[in-house]
């Protein structure tokens, strides 16, 4: 047994020396294992087999590097790597959403957080904890996302079908404690949503991961029911649309339908327009219809559709909109 651990130890330690450096002489590379020529090219052997493609080199300048494969094999992180890796991730997954869809690398970023920290041990997730702590938002930033630690322990539960105790503020900031059977995590636009089945109330609903103050797994397996829905992001998507809201908004958009997904991503939702009665080709025109309890998005998400813009309803948001050209207007 000791001889199979220190071998995997060593195969261990190899591929930690590959990653970091480009080229290693053969000699070299023996020496910082203190093993022979014979057994190194033993264990270059052994990490082949595992999916590692190491090439070697013959003669004078002669050694091994690490190649570039077909996929992505395990990396082999040192302390403060692992520990930067997970900030990193933490602030991708969370953080708002950038200009033209560069959000698309939340939810990567989340899957990818999720299994960096279960394999973390208990010493170096304390680090990350510390560190996230210890950051400060600029006051300039955009708003703060959902907690971290939250949206990894609901990831983690929708991944493992586990059921979990969630500290719940509703939008009215009525606070409840609900326990849920989490089925889906959705990113639309600027904000996370969990589906849920809420045991409590025995139904559907789906939840902002930013109002959850606090999210605990129950360590209860469940066997995940069947989405009232094609997916969890249809379900999102209709439960925003259906949902009570201050403002209803709609606006034409003077742009093709798929011009206006590509720029407006999960903001809104887009309709195309009838074609024409005289069976002419179709309008470059699509429908923009959202529910905000805050008009400012709103406006945002007209803007940022760069294109003309007519029939904007409510009347709200026309006043708003032209409040917001006398502000931006030169004297």
């Amino acid at each position: 047994m000791r001889t199979v651990a220190n071998t995997s130890s060593r195969t261990l330690r190899l591929l930690s020396l590959l990653q970091a450096r480009r080229h290693w002489p053969g000699g070299e590379l023996a020496d910082r294992l203190g093993v022979s020529p014979r057994t190194l090219r033993r264990d270059v052997d052994r990490l082949r087999e595992l999916g590692y493609p190491v090439d070697a080199t013959s003669g004078p300048d002669g050694g091994y590097r690490l190649a570039a494969g077909a996929s992505l094999p395990p990396l082999a992180l040192d302390d403060e790597e692992a520990v930067a890796l997970a900030v990193a991730l933490q602030g991708a997954a969370s953080g708002s959403e950038g200009a033209d869809g560069a959000d698309g690398a939340a939810e990567p970023a989340l899957r990818a957080l999720a299994k960096v920290v279960q394999v973390m041990p208990p010493r170096l997730r304390r680090r990350v904890e510390a560190l996230s702590a210890a950051s400060v938002r600029a006051p300039w930033a955009a708003a703060a996302g959902p907690d971290p630690a939250v949206l990894l322990t609901v990831a983690q539960a929708c991944r493992d079908a586990e059921r979990l105790a969630l500290a719940y503020t509703a939008a009215d900031g009525a606070r409840t404690e609900r326990s849920v059977e989490p089925h889906g995590l959705v990113r639309l636009g600027r904000r996370w949503y969990v589906v849920v089945w809420d045991l409590g109330r025995g139904d559907w609903r789906t939840l902002r991961v930013d109002r959850v103050r606090d999210a605990a797994a129950r360590g209860g397996r469940f066997r995940p029911r069947e989405l009232p829905g094609p997916d969890a992001a249809a379900v999102v998507e209709r439960s925003i649309r259906t949902a009570p809201a201050l403002h209803a908004v709609t606006a034409v958009l003077h742009c093709s339908a798929d011009e206006a997904r590509s720029r407006l991503g999960g903001w809104a939702h887009v309709e195309p327009l009838a074609a024409q009665d005289d069976g002419g080709p179709p309008p470059q025109r699509c429908r923009l219809l959202m529910s905000t309890e805050d008009l400012d998005w709103a406006a945002f998400a007209l803007v940022r559709a760069r294109c003309d813009v007519s029939d904007v309803e409510p009347a709200a948001l026309r006043e708003h909109l032209a409040t917001w050209v006398s502000r931006l207007s030169p004297p």
